[in-house]
């Protein structure tokens, strides 16, 4: 969902090559192993600094997941531990806080970063560790295949964005029959740049026409300037591919200012707190798409789940970290502890129901192959306006 490669890449390079030359000699899967009656884990997360939101939503969707299991007996007898590290938000961090669950606390598997940048960061570590990790939302295609090579230990439990993009530039051409577009991004987001492009490239292609392109930056404030330059495109649809601080916020201006449009936007637009900093009515006519859609009846025992646990409704973070955690459960308990056997059992997840639903991996790209909902939103009230079942 965030991104920022370049730097990660660097950051991981630097701080990975600098690990593997001392306190990771000889720490492989062997011995990373896990003693007594315990399976130990490690979950990565941003738990503070800009992306704690982030971070701590997905985090708490883990350890439901693990709870849960530990409730039933563990794994084959095994209650399932883990140990909490700090990604603080910041590469380099999430590089540390890697080094530390692998070298001191012998994890069998890491879950986390949330933010794309921070993921890619730490893969060099965990692929010298030959540690896998599941990254819940990052969504760049970048962090689980890097120059047409597919990582071997880094997996997701989100789609990718050229998905996203690809199922709201169809659903403006044909739900919609919109003709012309805007496109509004985060200019300081990796993720909204990706997801803007892709669309471009849709829509055009299926006989749309981008008439404008506008920016902003993550944590403005006030938009009204630049919705009332997009106000004179007279758009059919304004394409907002951004997170729900910034979107709510957008939305609101844009409908003061008398913007009628449809807007659209991606999974950053789901969580429930979008409706209090927009407001009921100005999310008429807005859509987007995202990995669940909260009335199914196969994401009811998660939604349940957490809301007893944690007293609030979660967000689509908390339910990829949840589906991170069952993919991982589901691994181990199919292959063993060992680090290659949990790797080969991740790589072969077939028809796993997860939080979101049912999920296979894809062993070319260690994606998963999952559907995608697009949800409508009326006078506060969220309805599914189209299911797309999953390709592969």
């Amino acid at each position: 969902m965030l991104f920022g490669k370049k730097k990660a890449r660097l950051t991981a390079l630097i701080v990975g090559g600098l690990m593997a030359c001392g306190i990771f000699a000889g720490c492989g899967s062997d011995q990373a192993a896990s003693s007594g009656d315990e399976i130990v884990v490690g979950s990565n997360f941003e738990l503070t600094g800009n992306h704690a939101q982030y971070g701590s939503n997905a985090n708490n969707g883990f350890k439901l997941a693990i709870k849960e299991i530990n409730e039933k007996g563990g794994i084959n007898g095994k209650k399932v531990k883990i140990v909490e590290a700090d990604a603080k938000s910041e590469t380099a961090e999430s590089v540390n806080a890697a080094t530390k669950l692998i070298s001191d606390d012998k994890v069998k598997a890491i879950i986390g970063p949330a933010v794309t940048a921070n993921v890619i960061a730490e893969s060099d570590v965990a692929a010298q560790n030959k540690i896998s990790v599941i990254a819940p939302a990052a969504t760049n295609p970048d962090v689980t295949v890097e120059n047409g090579e597919v990582k071997p230990y880094i997996f997701r439990s989100c789609f990718i964005d050229p998905q996203q993009g690809t199922v709201m530039a169809e659903f403006a051409s044909k739900d919609l029959n919109a003709k012309t577009a805007v496109l509004y991004l985060d200019s300081s987001s990796d993720y909204s740049k990706s997801l803007g492009k892709v669309f471009k490239e849709k829509f055009e292609a299926a006989g749309g026409k981008v008439v404008m392109e506008e920016a902003f930056l993550a944590k403005d404030q006030d938009f009204k300037a630049t919705l009332t330059k997009i106000q004179t495109a007279n758009a059919d649809v304004i394409f907002v591919p951004a997170y729900y601080e910034e979107v709510g916020k957008i939305v609101k201006q844009a409908r003061e200012l008398g913007i009628t449009a449809a807007m659209l936007g991606t999974d950053g637009w789901d969580d429930p707190k979008v409706i209090d900093i927009a407001g009921k009515d100005a999310l008429n006519n807005t859509y987007f798409c995202t990995h669940y859609f909260e009335k199914d009846d196969e994401v009811q025992p998660f939604i349940e789940a957490y809301n007893k646990e944690y007293g609030t409704a979660p967000n689509v973070f908390a339910a990829l970290g949840y589906d991170a955690g069952k993919m991982l459960i589901d691994a181990i308990n199919r292959g063993g502890e060992d680090g290659e056997k949990i790797r080969e059992s991740i790589e072969n997840i077939k028809d796993l129901q997860v939080g979101t639903g049912k999920m296979t991996m894809d062993p070319k790209t260690h994606n998963p192959i999952k559907g995608v909902v697009v949800i409508e939103t009326k006078d506060g009230m969220r309805d599914m306006r189209a299911k797309i079942a999953p390709e592969g």
